[in-house]
């Protein structure tokens, strides 16, 4: 068979997304904060779009034609009046969302000393930040203790070994390496390194520069002049304190009770992680996106937050002197695309606003008992439910949940909290697993110090109340939220009681 060039024409089908498209999932799954960022970008590149100015007073209309007017609406009223998707500005099809599918979140938790951590949700009073937050953003450990090292240090050699102990420090404040690897590293003698490190623990906090759990609680304690010898013998063996051993401890120290609850009293007034106050801080501001007031006439009132939003409209005077002052094609086919780009990005925005109020409408007509009464009435919910109620596609509503928070009297909630497995009940209707996990904290904080529930009793007192679970669903809830078996939580009280 001969080989050689030849053409052929063949026909195909296959699916685009085209560059609206792309951008209007991109704008669905945005949180407020970055749309903000992408509207300051549009019209910075958009002559014609221009931020609008708010409703007239006197005529209650808007000020120019495009103006979007945005409205709050009850959930019924909401429910009542939507389209479904017909309205979007682009074709959202669920074959060009699913190949974009978003995957559920998680949370993570953490624990600190002399305290449990407990799970929930994000929440927000409207505080400002304390002022460790606003210090450690305005200073680092590192500049802290430099600062510090040159009214100690006796010569220029010892302060350059102990800044350099300072630079090897942790977020913490500990020093992670060895000593004599630093002394060889830097070609100095152990001696001079010892007494750079004792520079080092001299500086505040108190504490920094300890090598070990043991160590800090020591230079912490020798700076309160509470380092006596019953004292050492408590922070040698914190690890019998761990374990709840007091007995053996009052007779190591051979101390009475008072004098060890004094002990305990003063250990627990020490940080162990001096260098944290000067970590930088992670408690980054939430702004929610959809705001929920109760009515006062037994429903509620949903509205969008519009303070990071601002109203965009087409500057039509600009459009028509630019349009009329130039004949040349190439500028009349420029104006008209970006008029086409104004407008397209107007109404992207406008759906995206409707389809968000439609779906935060929907979660809270089934989630009204949370909203009223609290988490024990959160009821397990899948974007499945939501989406056939509003008529999306389960993609959709998966894109309009992510980085999206809501506003209530209860604090501030992401979205998808609303979304949670269930369990079995009596009711039939099924609970929330957060429900579940928020049950199980309150029995356990109740809880009598000297009666300590175990799984297998807090699986009969839920099963009680109606919640049908096998003892090692209880363990993991009570595990996700930070709560330690029966027999942690037994010497813990114990030690409390102290």
């Amino acid at each position: 068979m001969a080989l050689g060039p030849r053409l052929d024409l063949r026909q195909s089908q296959s699916l685009v997304m085209t560059p609206q498209l792309q951008q209007a999932i991109k704008l669905l799954a945005a949180s407020n904060l970055e749309i903000e960022t992408f509207i300051g970008e549009a019209l910075e590149t958009n002559p014609l779009l221009e931020a609008g100015a708010a409703r007239s007073e006197d005529t209650g209309t808007p000020s120019e034609p495009d103006d979007i007017p945005r409205e709050e609406f009850t959930s019924d009223q909401l429910m009542s009046q939507a389209q479904g998707e017909s309205e979007a500005p682009t074709d959202l099809d669920t074959s060009a969302l699913d190949r974009d599918r978003d995957t559920g979140d998680g949370a993570t938790g953490g624990t600190d000393w002399g305290a449990s951590a407990g799970g929930g949700a994000i929440s927000g009073d409207g505080e400002f930040p304390d002022i460790e937050a606003t210090r450690a953003a305005e200073e680092t450990l590192t500049e802290h203790l430099d600062a510090q090292i040159g009214a100690i240090a006796t010569s220029e050699k010892e302060a350059f070994v102990a800044r350099h102990i300072v630079g090897l420090l942790d977020d913490a404040g500990y020093l992670p390496f060895d000593l004599r690897e630093v002394a060889y590293d830097l070609g100095v003698d152990m001696d001079q390194m010892e007494d750079a490190l004792t520079v080092v623990q001299m500086l505040d906090p108190s504490g920094v520069g300890a090598r070990s759990l043991s160590e800090c609680l020591e230079i912490q304690a020798r700076e309160a002049d509470r380092y006596d010898p019953c004292m050492a013998k408590l922070i040698d063996n914190l690890e019998l304190l761990a374990k709840g051993e007091v007995a053996r401890l009052k007779r190591m120290c051979n101390v009475d009770d008072e004098d060890f609850a004094d002990m305990l009293h003063e250990l627990r007034s020490f940080d162990p992680k001096p260098g944290l106050a000067f970590a930088p801080s992670s408690d980054d501001a939430v702004i929610p996106d959809v705001l929920l007031k109760d009515n006062g006439a037994g429903g509620w009132d949903i509205s969008l937050n519009e303070d990071t939003l601002p109203r965009l409209v087409v500057n039509r005077s600009y459009y028509v002197e630019l349009s009329g002052g130039s004949a040349n094609k190439e500028t009349q086919g420029w104006l008209k695309e970006k008029l086409a780009d104004a407008h397209w990005l107007i109404r992207a925005l406008d759906q995206r606003q409707k389809t968000i109020l439609k779906t935060a409408a929907e979660i809270v007509k089934q989630q009204d008992g949370f909203f009223r009464r609290g988490v024990s009435e959160l009821r397990p919910l899948t974007l499945r439910e939501v989406a056939e109620e509003i008529e999306m596609h389960e993609s959709t509503v998966s894109r309009v949940t992510s980085n999206k928070y809501l506003s209530c009297e209860r604090g501030t909630f992401e979205l998808k909290y609303f979304f949670s497995s269930g369990v079995a009940s009596s009711d039939g209707e099924g609970a929330s697993s957060e429900a579940i996990k928020a049950r199980i904290k309150a029995l356990t904080d109740a809880e009598d110090p000297k009666k300590v529930l175990s799984d297998q009793k807090l699986v009969d007192l839920l099963k009680e109340e109606g919640f049908d679970l096998a003892r090692r669903t209880v363990a993991k809830y009570r595990e996700a939220i930070g709560i330690g078996s029966s027999a942690q939580r037994r010497r813990a009280k114990k030690l409390e009681n102290l």
